[in-house]
């Protein structure tokens, strides 16, 4: 009796799981960081890492370490872009190598900076906050009502309750502050003594406001000799 054998194709089980084990987790974690950059590429303002853990379904630890090798390859990449985790949470930003590019495309050579008055207002609020606009007022030894306001418009003050002896309305800085200034958090501001003057008398508190400034721009120009940040300074817009 003839026995026909019916032959088989030879088993790729052990190949297919060895395909699938290299490729498993490289596509995963590049599926993460894709996910990552399309969220990135529309926010409005800084991506807290457990907001977006959660948006995407995966651990807290996972998206930090996907984000921080993301802004790691940018940079070795040389990319026109970097993602920077400012006022506690992530964001694309020009390269300040190419600020006169982005400069000439959007803003023409021209920027809606502060005044020195807003500077400085804004500049004592955010060492003496929460603060009242009377007490900014009685530092800069003028009338802030006008400017704090345009501060609360631009996002840059908001208010913070009252004083409870008075019942003042007390304001204090955003995180759009932190973010425009490239701050992590106001405890990287300078130290203010260095630039007080060493005098304890009224006409001292009134120069108050101008040295918190000085104190300010130092740090705008500390920060972007960290990481690079241009248009810091100007708080524009």
């Amino acid at each position: 009796m003839l026995v026909v054998r019916q032959k088989t194709a030879p088993s790729t089980s052990g190949a297919g799981e060895s395909e699938r084990a290299a490729v498993g987790p490289a596509a995963d974690g590049l599926g993460l960081k894709a996910e990552l950059e399309a969220i990135l590429m529309v926010v409005d303002e800084p991506a807290r890492e457990a907001h977006l853990a959660s948006v995407l379904a995966r651990p807290r630890e996972e998206v930090a370490s996907a984000l921080r090798e993301l802004s790691a390859e940018y940079t070795v990449q040389g990319r026109g872009f970097d993602l920077r985790l400012v006022a506690g949470g992530w964001r694309f930003y020009s390269r300040a190598e190419c600020a006169p590019a982005v400069d000439r495309f959007v803003l023409d050579g021209q920027q809606a900076r502060l005044t020195q008055a807003a500077l400085e207002t804004l500049a004592v609020v955010a060492y003496r906050q929460p603060v009242s606009r009377s007490r900014v007022s009685a530092v800069r030894g003028v009338n802030c009502d006008g400017v704090m306001r345009t501060l609360v418009q631009r996002g840059l003050v908001e208010e913070a309750g009252s004083e409870p002896e008075t019942g003042a309305i007390l304001y204090r800085t955003t995180n759009y502050f932190l973010e425009r200034m490239g701050l992590r958090g106001l405890d990287e501001l300078p130290e203010l003594a260095p630039f007080l003057p060493e005098v304890d008398d009224v006409e001292a508190e009134s120069l108050e406001g101008t040295m918190i400034a000085e104190a300010v721009a130092a740090a705008a120009a500390q920060a972007a000799n960290g990481s690079g940040e241009a248009d810091r300074p100007s708080l524009d817009r």
